[in-house]
C-alpha cells in the first residue's frame, strides 16, 4: 500500500503557483522596462543639456570680454536696446577696428528663426564678418531668444550704469517626442572691464 501522507502538489495548486509568479513577473518586466526606458530619456537630455550649456558660456563669456554691444536693426544712442532684438554685434575689447568695416571687426550672435543665417531654430555666431555658424545642436530647438543692452552711455558722457546684456531664452531639448523637455532660461553678461 502507498503511503497517503507523501503527496504532491495537486494540479490546481500548480495552476495557481503559475499564475502567481506570471502576474509577479510582469509586474517586474514591465517596471524594468518602465527604468530603461527613463534612464535613456535621462542620458539623451542630459547630452542636449551640456551642448547647450557649453554653447551658452562661450556666448556669455565672449559678450562679456566684449564692448560696443549693438542690438541688430535698433538705432538709439549709445548702443541701448531697451525693446530687445534677435541679434547682437558687439567688438572684442581691445579690438582697434583694423579693417575700418565694423561688420567684419566684430563678434555678433542671432536668433535663426527662419533658416537666414545658420540653420531654423538654432543660436548663430559670425565671427569677424567670416559667415554664420550654428552653435547649438539640432536637438536643441529654439524657441525664441531676446538680447537686451542697457547702460552703453559711457561714464565721459554722464552714463551712471555698466554695460550689460540680458538675454531671455525659451526652447525644447530631445528629438523624439517622448524625449522633449522645454527650457527657460534668462542670463546677464556685465562687461568685464569697468565702463564708470
Amino acid at each position: 500500500m502507498k503511503n497517503r501522507s507523501a503527496r504532491g502538489f495537486t494540479l490546481i495548486e500548480m495552476i495557481v503557483s503559475v499564475a502567481l509568479f506570471s502576474v509577479v513577473m510582469l509586474v517586474a518586466g514591465a517596471t524594468l522596462l518602465s527604468l530603461v526606458y527613463a534612464n535613456r530619456k535621462a542620458q539623451a537630455l542630459q547630452s542636449v543639456i551640456n551642448n547647450l550649456n557649453v554653447s551658452l558660456d562661450g556666448m556669455v563669456r565672449d559678450i562679456r570680454e566684449g564692448q560696443n554691444y549693438r542690438c541688430g536693426g535698433e538705432t538709439s544712442s549709445y548702443g541701448d536696446c531697451t525693446s530687445g532684438a534677435s541679434v547682437i554685434y558687439f567688438a572684442p575689447f581691445g579690438s582697434p577696428n583694423p579693417s575700418g568695416d565694423q561688420a567684419q571687426d566684430d563678434i555678433a550672435y542671432a536668433f535663426d528663426q527662419s533658416g537666414q543665417y545658420c540653420g531654423t531654430n538654432r543660436i548663430c555666431e559670425n565671427d569677424y564678418g567670416k559667415g554664420w555658424v550654428p552653435i547649438t545642436s539640432k536637438e536643441v530647438k529654439i524657441q525664441s531668444l531676446t538680447f537686451y543692452v542697457v547702460g552703453t552711455k559711457p561714464a565721459s558722457q554722464g552714463g551712471t550704469q555698466q554695460p550689460k546684456v540680458i538675454f531671455v531664452l525659451k526652447g525644447q531639448a530631445g528629438i523624439q517626442q517622448s524625449t522633449i523637455s522645454t527650457f527657460d532660461i534668462q542670463a546677464t553678461a556685465v562687461q568685464r572691464v569697468l565702463n564708470l
